[in-house]
């Protein structure tokens, strides 16, 4: 859930920021920055959220960084990570626990806690203090893991420096398929688990008994994941977001309209590009962008339903970030509980998709139709 929330929160971020080099906003000890290249060199900070094309944390930090983008380094001291990208670089010490995915993760400082790190390529060459769990196509390891060590990977490399302390478990296609030299951890420390043997807590979320309590945690947990993403795109572009819903709230049938044609391009697009054949290699571009503008545009349109519902209330409108912040709570949950109505919830949810999503195309590309020109 993290990793997915990281990597909505800058493809988003670093986007909307495009009109801006850089954006930041502090509150409290903890700093928000976002834009193309971001880089965080600042004193005094607790917590640091940072997203962007590039994104660098060159300046230590006390508390815990949360960062995204295409290449993300952490180049001080922290003292927790979580961090998702293309690049996924750790060359700073990591005081605690460190959560990181991406294409290629390389750990090049010592972790003072527990690893979790997954990608393509996962290279580790420095101590971890508690356990490691990596996951990968390809993964190296060339230093000391303290704890116990889990990893499920195409393909294995232990360096010279390797040595697991604890117990190892292996997740492999073929037991036996990794080769685990004795100076890495003996063989009575070592459990092997073959892929199709891994019991219900491995088991893919749509094939697991379906539970009440739980169906109810993940509707709360998407109530307050959409609320605080609103939230925080409030506090980083207050001024873009306000023009966003007043657009929603000032014309909601225009926004709806506007959104059904931008979506409706981007998956025609998706059809045409196939049928060119060469497209082909470019249409899953089409695809991700247009549930990626479905989902931007769910945003705009609940954090604009909890203003209107704050203005139907006899409330202003929100000028500090408390208030930005209950406008999306109210918005997210009231769209969250519609969208429970059988058949009605859904048409609700997709009408206020198509209205943040024509919002943001109205801001962006301004058309106009049957403009009346002069000869």
């Amino acid at each position: 859930m993290t990793r997915i929330l990281l990597t909505i929160l800058a493809t988003f971020l670093a986007s909307a920021a495009l009109a801006q080099d850089e954006a930041m906003t502090r509150i409290g000890d903890d700093e928000f920055m976002a834009g193309s290249t971001v880089v965080h060199d600042g004193t005094g900070v607790d917590d640091l959220f940072m997203a962007g094309e590039s994104v660098t944390s060159a300046a230590p930090i006390d508390g815990t960084a949360h960062l995204a983008g295409r290449k993300v380094t952490l180049a001080a001291r922290a003292g927790e990570v979580y961090a998702a990208g293309m690049e996924v670089t750790v060359t700073g010490q990591v005081i605690g626990d460190a959560s990181l995915a991406g294409y290629d993760v390389q750990v090049e400082g010592a972790v003072g806690g527990d690893l979790r790190a997954s990608g393509a390529n996962v290279t580790l060459a420095a101590p971890v203090a508690g356990y490691a769990s990596l996951a990968g196509d390809e993964i190296r390891i060339d230093s000391a893991i303290a704890g116990e060590a889990h990893i499920a990977g195409r393909n294995v490399i232990f360096g010279p420096g390797a040595r697991v302390d604890g117990k190892l478990t292996l997740y492999e296609k073929a037991v036996g398929q990794i080769e685990v030299p004795e100076t890495v951890v003996p063989a009575e420390r070592i459990t092997r688990v073959k892929v199709e043997e891994w019991g219900p807590e491995g088991m893919p979320e749509a094939l697991r008994p379906f539970s009440w309590w739980q169906y109810t945690l993940n509707f709360l947990g998407g109530v307050i994941f959409i609320a605080i993403l609103a939230a925080l795109i409030a506090a980083l572009l207050p001024g873009p977001l306000a023009g966003l819903r007043r657009q929603v709230l000032a014309a909601p049938l225009r926004s709806v309209w506007f959104g059904f044609l931008a979506l409706s391009t981007l998956s025609g697009a998706a059809i045409l590009l196939a049928m060119t054949l060469i497209g082909l290699l470019i249409t899953p571009a089409a695809i991700i962008a247009a549930l990626l503008a479905g989902f931007v545009g769910y945003v705009i349109g609940a954090y604009a339903l909890g203003v209107g519902l704050m203005l139907g209330i006899g409330r202003g409108e929100p000028q500090t970030f408390g208030a930005r912040a209950l406008a999306a709570a109210a918005g997210a949950l009231v769209a969250g509980v519609i969208g429970l109505i059988p058949f009605l919830g859904w048409l609700f949810v997709l009408a206020v998709t198509l209205a943040g999503v024509g919002a943001l195309t109205l801001r962006q590309l301004r058309p106009a139709f049957f403009v009346r020109t002069v000869a």
